[in-house]
């Protein structure tokens, strides 16, 4: 079963490089436009959480075919924006899930062994 999203989240900019996750962020969200206008991605949604003193405070969403995000995640341009986030930001990741119809399909398959 393929995965249909890719999570990618953070904590905080590191103290100092404010400004170059600000311009990250821009660059970012323009390229993850031109990968939905191009099919790539289906959507893509950025997400910023109030203050709650937890380690998670902000991620993005992104969804489309797992075929297409296994070929996004292949990339260098993948490679160089994970790079540069993980350089300027604290408790930055990327893991991959199911969302929408493909929870369902998981949890058919989970709900099989319990």
């Amino acid at each position: 079963m393929k995965t249909n999203m890719i999570f990618f989240g953070w904590n905080h900019p590191v103290r100092g490089k404010e400004r170059v996750s600000a311009e990250h962020f821009q660059q970012i969200t323009g390229w993850f436009q031109e990968l939905q206008a191009k099919g790539t991605l289906t959507s893509w949604e950025p997400v910023f959480l109030t203050s709650h003193g937890g380690d998670m405070n902000g991620f993005f969403i992104l969804r489309g075919d797992g075929d297409k995000l296994d070929a996004l995640e292949a990339t260098p341009e993948w490679m160089e924006h994970t790079i540069r986030a993980s350089l300027h930001l604290d408790g930055f990741g990327v893991v991959r899930g199911f969302s929408g119809a493909a929870v369902m399909e998981a949890m058919g398959t989970w709900s099989k062994f319990i």
